[in-house]
């Protein structure tokens, strides 16, 4: 999987499931300090931490064992569903 890189900011590609696109983001060791501790944040906070992404996405779980990996989601618009269709039959 292709990661991009922004200010020592890793974003990974989007995937999906039938209802929701994902992407996971990769803190540097300094950001990830920062990160509140065992809860979800709202899209001001990541965004304070510097993380740049459209609109519409959600911090959507903590996994323990890695926190400076943030698990983000949105649910997948119409538009966005005709695309992955049309990529499948290609």
């Amino acid at each position: 999987m292709a990661m991009k890189k922004m200010q020592n900011i890793y974003y990974s590609d989007k995937y999906y499931d039938d209802t929701f696109e994902y992407r996971h983001v990769m803190l540097p060791k300094d950001l990830a300090k920062m990160v509140p501790k065992g809860k979800l944040m709202c899209e001001s906070e990541w965004r304070g931490l510097g993380v740049q992404q459209s609109q519409g996405w959600v911090h959507y779980m903590v996994h323990g064992p890695e926190p400076h990996i943030l698990l983000f989601r949105r649910p997948i618009t119409d538009r966005e569903a005709a695309k992955k269709a049309m990529l499948v039959c290609t």
